[in-house]
């Protein structure tokens, strides 16, 4: 067993040194620096030779160090919070002489986050930015690339968090232009000018970035002069992008609602107006329903102190409902004070009224005077005095038994006079007042603010 053991290990070993040498021919064929400079990378770049807390070319002209970013993605965006975060690529170039070094090939050399702690770099910060951290996973994400004749590019990989004003008056119609700021938090314009490396080129965006919510309309650069009354005047550089909010969201949770429980209290016109727990009921629920929809859009939106566009259209809905309510208030009243007046019409004139008992007329319909007349066959003179021929009252034919059978073959055409009685003229108007009115303003609402 152990002569076996040996024979198979020898080509492991073989086969080992044979990789090895080949290794070593590749690695001997590249001009690896570790290996033809004896001292350290601060010693070929000089690092110890300067002193790097003062920026290249101190007491003369302003160092320009030109800024491009590549977005990565935009994470999210925060109504509430007015704010948005952002993860970015952020690049500096400028040139620092100190940091030159000889070289036949003309090669840079690229280094990590390591080195960039023992040279200068620019203060750049964002202004206005609530939280940022550069990422460190599994290294910093930093970047330093040195140039034989000292130009350098300084890159990170950033997520920052940053305010952004938003105006909420057109709300969810509505679009907005965010701003990253960047500027130099110690070098005002003397020491240091920030710039765009290419312009607008100098800003790049991923193909992918999307929103839930917004429609990426738009990113372009800016660039101008900040002051500070005890500091002085500094180049900020601007990120603005412009978002459109996607309406079908709100159509769906918000605008289709309160429009269903706008044309659901409609319903109540045509319910009959004796029908009192129907109506009311009918009429809470709408109103309570509004209530909620409000209450769940303010909720996810701040507390500003304007009106914003969903508000108008919310309220007036809301205003629609609550009248319906309102109008059954107002017909259920009027039929009270109406049954009252023809209660005392009943005990004014006796129901017989010196009709024989055959054709008895009761006061206790919705007939008027003239139906009153021409269905019982009798004039007004035989019924009532001649004084009281401007009032109306309401009647109600009770047959006698021979004409019990015509009542029978008539009862259908009754039913749908009984449900017309039953309407009252608020009713009657208010089912083309109220859905005209509601067309015409979402006519004007949707041609102002769409």
């Amino acid at each position: 067993m152990g002569q076996a053991v040996f024979s198979h290990r020898v080509p492991q070993r073989r086969q080992t040194n044979a990789i090895t040498v080949f290794c070593s021919r590749i690695y001997n064929k590249n001009n690896d620096v570790t290996k033809t400079w004896k001292g350290r990378t601060e010693q070929l770049l000089r690092v110890d030779d300067h002193d790097f807390t003062m920026r290249p070319a101190f007491g003369g002209p302003a160092i320009p160090v030109g800024v491009d970013v590549q977005v990565e993605s935009l994470d999210s965006i925060s109504e509430v919070d007015m704010d948005f975060t952002m993860t970015l690529y952020l690049r500096h170039y400028w040139k620092d002489e100190r940091l030159s070094f000889p070289s036949t090939t003309n090669k840079s050399m690229t280094f990590d986050g390591r080195l960039v702690k023992k040279i200068w770099v620019p203060d750049v910060f964002f202004v206005h930015s609530k939280r940022s951290f550069i990422h460190d996973t599994t290294t910093d994400n930093i970047m330093l690339r040195v140039f034989p004749d000292g130009h350098v590019l300084y890159s990170m990989r950033i997520t920052v968090t940053a305010m952004c004003n938003m105006d909420f008056s057109r709300f969810p119609l509505d679009s907005q232009t965010c701003s990253l700021e960047l500027e130099s938090y110690a070098y005002t314009d003397e020491d240091l000018m920030l710039y765009w490396k290419n312009g607008n080129e100098s800003l790049k965006t991923d193909e992918k970035i999307s929103l839930s919510q917004f429609l990426i309309q738009k990113f372009h650069t800016t660039s101008r002069l900040a002051f500070y009354s005890s500091t002085g005047w500094y180049n900020r550089l601007y990120i603005n992008f412009t978002l459109r909010r996607h309406i079908f969201f709100f159509l769906l949770q918000t605008y289709f609602p309160a429009t269903l429980m706008v044309m659901l209290s409609w319903v109540s016109f045509w319910i009959d107006r004796r029908a009192v727990p129907a109506r009311v009921s009918l009429g809470i629920t709408t109103v309570l329903t509004m209530s909620t929809i409000i209450t769940g859009v303010n909720a996810s939106m701040p507390r500003v102190s304007y009106i914003k566009a969903v508000d108008i259209y919310l309220w007036v809905s809301f205003v629609f409902v609550f009248l319906s309510v309102l109008e059954y208030a107002a017909v259920n009243y009027l039929t009270t004070v109406q049954e009252r007046k023809e209660r005392k019409l009943r005990e004014r004139f006796p129901c017989t009224c010196g009709i024989p008992h055959s054709k008895t007329m009761m006061l206790d319909g919705n007939y008027s005077e003239s139906d009153a007349n021409s269905l019982a066959g009798y004039t007004r003179n035989q019924m009532v005095p001649e004084e009281e021929k401007q009032e109306k009252m309401v009647v109600h034919l009770a047959m006698s038994n021979e004409s019990n059978s015509s009542r029978k073959r008539g009862l259908k055409g009754h039913v749908g006079l009984r449900i017309m009685q039953n309407t009252h003229a608020i009713d009657k108007y208010s089912r083309l007042i109220f859905p005209g009115t509601y067309i015409f303003f979402n006519l004007i609402y949707w041609s102002v603010f769409s």
